[in-house]
């Protein structure tokens, strides 16, 4: 029978509400001084005013009075300890990660050696001007080539214009980047012709062996020609799958409405799965800077080496700066959403989200923008947005993204996004929404429910539809940082 509280650390001062509870239960030798709410915490040993709160065995913020055993604990007795840039010593853990063996995929071999989850034609616009262009040229050229291809996708977004800097680089280099995916076996990039995105500028970034280009103030009928383009790529994109073991899998993991269950079951059976692909030699990707707040040196002591302990240090740092430039505290986060789940501080948070990286070496920092280039666990920069980050995991190279939540959203990206709900409750709720159901955790266990989403992930690799895909759902958002003209 599974138990009404959870402690996940022996030393722990906290533990998790795994039902709805009532004022009086007893349960870890405790007895409720009120109703607690599922996902919610309860302190299971006195905690003085002042002392740090812990759940995973670490600090999650300082309790603000004294709180006695059977208290709720939540944000009116708890609050963050996180301040600004950290000093950091490098410290290496053992780093010994055991080689795996994992299930194949059927996928596409391109000719970078790269494989991809999905063969299907990209139409990208450089700016938001011909945004609607692209999708109308995507939605003929769809219906006149079905069964042909995986499937054709326009990218709308806003951005490509009146940029300037390092604001313009960001667009250009996430569009760069996405315009080289393995999973477009062909990309029709479609400009305006006045716009500070250049077709010329983004062709620099780009490495794809079957490119058109559209500019539609050139054009007669830019919708004809953009079809009549596509109908180029579809010929020459033909490709067939093929095995491919699990080390050619490139994971982007993120997580998004997280509740008090997303630490404790689908963070952590995540974490299994990029254990799983970096162990088998493949590659995991972990975003979301702001979200690893108060958890970075569990991070920082699984670098490689010094160097890319140097990285985390800057991308952590310059991270919190970017926040007290604009004159916001470090900890603002989470959302109403995340504490209506359970999460008090950004530190509780954190800790249960860099456990979707699980124990993997990291091997490699990249920029906004940037690819990956090692196998292992790469650290991308990127925001906590759900679309942004998730648009700049498809852009660094994943090929399927896990993406977990406790709350549920609709959306989907590029690649093919694997909804995973930290608590049963959802999964039954929206079946529309979600792929798996990581609620079983606490039923079946974790390695059952592992070898369940293991095997889930293999057959959406290989061609399965996600929920996302079956409801349409395919968006892209850019990071706007920069001045706007």
């Amino acid at each position: 029978m599974t138990p009404a509280l959870f402690r996940i650390a022996p030393e722990d001062s906290t533990a998790t509400a795994l039902r709805d509870m009532a004022a009086g239960e007893e349960a870890l030798g405790v007895t409720l001084a009120g109703p607690v709410a599922k996902g919610h915490k309860v302190a299971v040993k006195p905690i003085a005013a002042g002392e740090p709160v812990l759940k995973f065995g670490f600090p999650i913020g300082l309790a603000t009075r004294a709180i006695a055993p059977g208290e709720h604990v939540h944000t009116h007795n708890v609050a963050t300890a996180l301040g600004g840039s950290g000093d950091y010593a490098f410290a290496p853990a053992a780093q010994d990660q055991a080689r795996a063996e994992g299930p194949a995929f059927l996928g596409y071999r391109r000719a970078s050696g790269r494989v991809g989850t999905r063969n299907e034609i990209w139409v990208i616009p450089t700016v938001g001007c011909v945004a609607r262009t692209a999708q109308k040229i995507a939605e003929r050229a769809a219906a006149l080539h079905a069964g042909k291809i995986d499937g054709i996708h326009a990218f709308p977004h806003p951005f490509g214009c009146s940029q300037l800097g390092d604001d313009l680089q960001g667009t250009r280099a996430i569009l760069a980047a996405l315009a080289s995916h393995p999973n477009a076996g062909g990309v029709l990039i479609v400009g305006l012709g006045c716009e500070n995105n250049q077709i010329k500028g983004m062709l620099e970034g780009i490495d794809h062996p079957n490119l058109r280009t559209l500019g539609a103030q050139m054009a007669d009928d830019e919708v004809e020609e953009g079809v009549a383009l596509v109908a180029e790529l579809v010929a020459a994109a033909a490709a067939e799958r093929t095995p491919a073991p699990l080390s050619e899998l490139v994971l982007g993991v993120k997580c998004g409405g997280s509740d008090g269950f997303s630490g404790l079951t689908a963070n952590p059976l995540v974490g299994r799965m990029a254990d799983a692909v970096t162990g088998a030699g493949g590659t995991a990707i972990l975003t979301e800077i702001p979200e690893i707040f108060g958890a970075e040196q569990l991070l920082m002591a699984r670098a490689r080496d010094e160097a890319v302990f140097e990285a985390i240090v800057a991308l952590v740092n310059d991270f919190k700066a970017y926040f007290t430039r604009h004159g916001e505290p470090v900890s603002e986060n989470p959302s109403p959403g995340n504490i209506a789940g359970g999460i008090t501080t950004l530190e509780e948070k954190s800790l249960g989200a860099v456990q979707k990286a699980g124990h993997a070496i990291v091997t490699d920092v990249i920029p906004y923008g940037g690819r990956v280039r090692h196998h292992g666990l790469t650290l991308l920069e990127a925001p906590g947005n759900d679309a942004v980050s998730s648009t700049a995991l498809a852009a660094a190279g994943a090929t399927a993204i896990l993406f977990t939540t406790g709350r549920g959203t609709p959306l989907g990206f590029p690649v093919p996004t694997i909804k995973i709900a930290s608590n049963s409750d959802l999964a039954a709720r929206k079946p529309g929404w979600i792929d798996f159901d990581a609620g079983q955790v606490l039923e079946l266990g974790m390695d059952a429910a592992a070898g369940a989403l293991l095997e889930a992930i293999a057959a959406i690799a290989s061609g399965g539809e996600t929920a996302a895909e079956r409801n349409g759902e395919r968006e892209i958002a850019i990071w706007k940082r920069g001045v706007t003209l």
